[in-house]
């Protein structure tokens, strides 16, 4: 007995972990793992495969950071590096997140608009204020009983990927032999599917989500488990989209937006897949805005040392609501004032893969300082991939501005 209520109150603990994995498959995500397996097929699926140690070791780092010290890492970089690379990162971390905002805002809206034939603008208010109201008038414990209800939801692509029936044999190939061409489509998709896939804005939300949960250095072990089940559930779906994606959609259709996609389904694939797309897409959203809006709220906040936190009630923290409600509509505005929502996720993901290496650098830095953590500074496990993630970034960054200016 005493060894299940154990298990039962470890599985309690789970969460940031598993939220933060969902919501890296955000609208803006499963388009881009959607254009990934229309216009290269199974061609990437071995950086899906690269990417997920990678993505565990970044997280895990984050996580650990704010389980030891009690802190965030805006509050953490404030007191060992100089405030203004803080602003410049935190900065470029709220650009991007309001930009994949009106990205993700636009496809739910956009989704809602395909099936029920009224226009998409009409959907953007009220999306945006029913997520406004969840984080700002529910308890944490609330909004994280949501969140991770949201998470489940998202295996509709797993389902979606079985359904497609993808040839066994090529998948097995191009999963685990790399496939590299050198040449710029090939590293802007590359590095596209890397600021995705390894987003700055999980990195700021699970440290400050370990934060909230008031979790103690003993639960280490429980939030290693957590944020690896989380980030391997992430990059199954996103697996999971690509393969479907690459049955269904590769050589039939150029994909450029949410529609685009959604639509290409209904003749290749059927309305069952058209369906299970349209699912996904709005539950996605539904779990990722709330965490992108809350990622920035919280580093602004922690940045200048405000009140923060789900647990607040909105007249105890007013400047971390007021940002998390202003990057929601700043987010609409990219979409009121018809700024295109695929600009914006393109420049999101830009932003994204050029953050990637500054944050994986900081990180690989922070996770070996023993003033920091002390005896629990990083494993060979996560020195290796945080080094791995590093430079497989800042190559493909360098190359894509080298490739740009020639």
């Amino acid at each position: 007995m005493k060894n299940s209520e154990k298990l039962k109150e470890k599985i309690k603990k789970l969460g940031p972990g598993i939220i933060t994995g969902g919501a890296g498959d955000d609208p803006a995500g499963i388009l881009t793992y959607t254009i990934v397996g229309a216009t290269t097929g199974f061609s990437q699926l071995w950086l899906m495969l690269l990417s997920t140690p990678m993505m565990i070791a970044v997280q895990d780092t984050a996580a650990k950071l704010a389980l030891i010290t009690g802190k965030s890492l805006p509050e953490i970089l404030n007191m060992y590096y100089s405030k203004k690379l803080t602003y410049l990162i935190v900065l470029s971390l709220a650009t991007a997140n309001i930009l994949t905002i009106g990205a993700d805002l636009n496809a739910i809206a956009t989704i809602f608009e395909i099936t029920t034939g009224i226009k998409s603008i009409y959907f953007l208010i009220p999306v945006t204020f029913l997520i406004a109201y969840l984080v700002m008038f529910k308890a944490y414990k609330t909004v994280k009983k949501v969140l991770i209800g949201l998470t489940s939801l998202l295996a509709v692509y797993i389902i979606s990927a079985i359904l497609a029936k993808p040839d066994l044999k090529q998948i097995i190939i191009d999963t685990f032999i790399p496939h590299i061409q050198p040449d710029l489509a090939f590293v802007l998709a590359a590095l596209g599917l890397l600021g995705t896939t390894i987003s700055p804005y999980m990195i700021f939300w699970q440290a400050s989500e370990e934060k909230e949960e008031h979790a103690t250095v003993s639960q280490a072990r429980v939030m290693t488990i957590d944020t690896a089940a989380g980030m391997i559930y992430s990059n199954v779906i996103a697996y999971a989209i690509i393969v479907s994606s690459a049955v269904m959609l590769f050589g039939h259709k150029e994909i450029q937006t949410i529609a685009d996609a959604a639509l290409a389904l209904k003749p290749v694939a059927g309305e069952y897949a058209f369906l299970l797309f349209s699912i996904g897409v709005i539950v996605a959203g539904f779990l990722a805005i709330p965490v992108l809006a809350g990622s920035s709220a919280y580093a602004v906040a922690d940045t200048f040392g405000w009140r923060e936190g789900m647990d607040y009630k909105v007249s105890d923290a007013k400047g971390f609501y007021l940002i998390f409600l202003g990057s929601l509509l700043v987010g609409d505005l990219i979409d009121l004032f018809n700024i295109s929502a695929v600009d914006a996720l393109y420049y999101s993901q830009i932003f994204d893969g050029i953050l990637l290496p500054v944050l994986s650098g900081l990180l690989f830095v922070l996770g070996n300082n023993k003033k920091i953590l002390g005896q629990h500074i990083n494993k060979k496990f996560n020195k290796i991939f945080l080094g791995v993630t590093f430079f497989t970034s800042i190559s493909a960054t360098i190359y894509m501005f080298y490739s740009l200016i020639l």
